[in-house]
């Protein structure tokens, strides 16, 4: 299936890119991180992020579908 992925922070410097579309047959959330982290080797562990499925959090056991836009949201700091 093909799922669009947005990267911010470390995870883009370790993927080099802001946002991809690839074809994957990870059924879960975890699993497409689980396949992102040993392509790209992310600094950032799953329990450091939180993540976002078609603009709304959601746990990283949700399922995928066709055509999600998924994107990793790393800790942010501000002041």
């Amino acid at each position: 299936m093909q799922i669009n992925i947005m990267y911010f922070a470390s995870l883009r410097d370790a993927s080099k890119k802001s946002q991809e579309s690839i074809e994957t047959s990870a059924h879960t959330i975890e699993d497409l991180f689980l396949e992102l982290n040993t392509k790209y080797n992310f600094s950032l562990k799953q329990d450091q992020l939180r993540v976002a499925q078609n603009e709304e959090y959601v746990p990283f056991t949700s399922s995928l579908k066709s055509g999600d836009t998924i994107v990793f949201i790393p800790p942010v700091a501000g002041g």
